[in-house]
Parts: structure tokens; C-alpha cells; sequence
């Protein structure tokens, strides 16, 4: 059996996410080579035998199959302009997206393979599904969504937490949302819904953020042999 390693370029390399896809990347090195980390600035230009770039060179990044996004809204426009520009499949898990940069990414679809997706987690995949169900099974109760990061977390509420309000939309139900900010929670996402004398919660917890960045590496490496348009997790998932 042949097993083709995938080139990959990690945008927002600098950050936390980022930091987690180059470490998980090099462990397995038989499946995802990194040939390119870029960042807002750049101090070395090779960083454990990867080359570094600035986001202001795009320009002249290395050939590769896919490119995963894990950056800040204001750096994501030049960055799908490449994408499209060059032929790139791109994984996106920038939060904070506007109406404008979503729209401009389904548009993107019809020219090269997208995936955007609040979470790479299997367990919050399951989460949404779970979600609309239990919305459609409830009619009338309401729905509430608590979620908790770290102090660092720029967005509120979280992209997950607004996905899984579109879950509960598309079963019926009009979520109400609370956010945390405090000390280094990773990720902890409670959907509650409650009527009198009941309530359910459905929770999701992240301790560690390497189940994310496996997610996104699993993704970019099937994205890179799809044909153009928009894709979910579920659809990699199968």
C-alpha cells in the first residue's frame, strides 16, 4: 500500500493553533510535510528545518497540496486571494469571520476546494448533530449555549458556539448565548434546553488542542484530493 505524503503551508503559524499543527506535523512526517510556516513577522527564516515567511510574502511561498488557516480575520482575504490565484485547497478555522469574507469563501468553492470549520473536533461534529435533534424533539423549550476559553480568545461568542446555534436553528429552537473568558480553558461548550420541571445539557470539554490540529492536518490531507467546492467536517468524516 502507497501512502503519498501531503505538502502542506501553515498560515498563522505563530499562534497557538499553529504552534500545534508544526509540533503534530513533524511526529508524523509520513503523511503531512510542512514546506512553509507563515506568520504576521518573521525573525528566523528556518525554524526546525521549516522555512518561515511573513504574511506580506505570499508571493513567494513553496509549491504545496493544501494550505490550513488558523489566523485572525484581517489576514484572511489576501490569503484566499492566493488560494484562488494559485489553484490551493484551503482549511480554514479562523473565527471572527465576517457576512462578507463567508460569502467571498463560498464564492471561492466554485474554483477550488474549502473547508471552514469552527471546530475539528469528532466530539463537537457529534455535538452539532445531537443538537439539532434534540431541538426538533423540543419544541417550545428554550435553548441556551455556554462557552468557556482562555483569556487570550478574541471572538465571543466562540465560532462553535454560533455553529451550534445554527444547529439548534435548524431544529426550531432560538439559542441564547453566555461566554467565559478565564485562565487557559481550551474549550468547554454546554447547549442547554429547559422547560418547566426539566432540563437536558449536552456538553462538550477540550483538554488539549492537539485533538484539533489532528482534525485540521486530517482534513487538509483529504481536501487535497477533492474537486472544487464547499465542504464540512462531516463530509470528511464520511
Amino acid at each position: 500500500m502507497t501512502t503519498t505524503t501531503t505538502r502542506l503551508l501553515i498560515h498563522g503559524a505563530s499562534g497557538r493553533m499553529g504552534q500545534a499543527l508544526l509540533r503534530i506535523a513533524a511526529e508524523r512526517q509520513e503523511l503531512t510535510q510542512v514546506v512553509g510556516a507563515i506568520s504576521r513577522k518573521v525573525g528566523q527564516r528556518v525554524i526546525d528545518g521549516v522555512p518561515q515567511f511573513a504574511s506580506s510574502e505570499l508571493g513567494g511561498l513553496p509549491e504545496c497540496d493544501a494550505i490550513i488557516d488558523f489566523s485572525l480575520p484581517e489576514a484572511f482575504d489576501p490569503l484566499l486571494a492566493y488560494c484562488i490565484a494559485h489553484g490551493r485547497p484551503l482549511v480554514s478555522g479562523t473565527t471572527g469571520l465576517s457576512a462578507e469574507q463567508i460569502t467571498a469563501l463560498d464564492a471561492a468553492s466554485a474554483r477550488i476546494p474549502v473547508l471552514w470549520a469552527s471546530n475539528f473536533s469528532l466530539g463537537v461534529a457529534v455535538l452539532v448533530d445531537l443538537v439539532e435533534r434534540a431541538a426538533r424533539a423540543l419544541p417550545g423549550w428554550d435553548c441556551d449555549i455556554v462557552e468557556q476559553h482562555h483569556t487570550r480568545k478574541l471572538d465571543a461568542p466562540s465560532g462553535t458556539a454560533l455553529t451550534l446555534g445554527e444547529a439548534a436553528a435548524r431544529g426550531g429552537a432560538q439559542a441564547r448565548f453566555a461566554a467565559i473568558r478565564a485562565g487557559d480553558i481550551v474549550g468547554e461548550h454546554t447547549v442547554q434546553f429547559a422547560t418547566l420541571g426539566e432540563r437536558i445539557e449536552l456538553v462538550h470539554r477540550a483538554t488539549n488542542r492537539d485533538i484539533f490540529a489532528r482534525g485540521a492536518l486530517h482534513a487538509a490531507a483529504w481536501l487535497a484530493r477533492q474537486a472544487p467546492g464547499r465542504y464540512r467536517i462531516a463530509d470528511v468524516l464520511g
